[in-house]
């Protein structure tokens, strides 16, 4: 196979894969996956891959979530903020393969996870509250359940990187 199919089976793969484990954690408030699955699409095979990871997996499940579809500019918010963890963890390569050599990445991960938390629900937040309207108790009202997220995502980035590591020794970016 080449380069280029194995790529786009891997975006598809992992795509499918945010849409299926955000299914499998919908009952759990605010505690997803995909956040994650997005972010070590970037480390390991780029910001290439990365975005269109976080915006197709994205774009699925709030399309075809079990709650209904999200409003357009709420969805354009989630989907551009799920990508943009994509490129953060492009971004993060150099860093995490320098701090893998010299031994556990947890505070590099724990960064990841704030800036991917922050940078999915701070657009979606807005968008939302703006949308919704009354602004402020709409924005307050928020901002728990990104609570949630981030505290999910602060045990879920260290927890799941030892996976990723190990597919990363095998496709040789470490």
């Amino acid at each position: 196979m080449t380069t280029r199919v194995k790529l786009v089976t891997r975006i598809a793969l992992l795509s499918a894969l945010i849409y299926v484990l955000s299914w499998a954690t919908s009952y759990l408030p605010n505690v997803n996956l995909a956040f994650f699955i997005a972010f070590m699409a970037g480390f390991l095979w780029g910001i290439w891959a990365g975005v269109p990871v976080g915006a197709i997996g994205m774009w699925l499940w709030t399309s075809f979530n079990p709650f209904g579809p999200a409003l357009l500019p709420v969805a354009m918010a989630q989907i551009a903020g799920l990508a943009l963890c994509g490129l953060l963890g492009g971004l993060f390569r150099p860093i995490l393969i320098r701090s893998v050599s010299r031994g556990r990445p947890v505070p590099e991960l724990l960064l990841a996870a704030l800036l991917c938390t922050l940078v999915f629900y701070v657009p979606v937040l807005l968008t939302d509250a703006w949308v919704l309207q009354p602004f402020w108790p709409r924005l307050l009202t928020g901002i728990p359940f990104a609570a949630i997220s981030l505290v999910a995502n602060l045990i879920i980035f260290p927890l799941l990187f030892g996976a990723t590591r190990r597919i990363s020794e095998r496709e040789g970016v470490l």
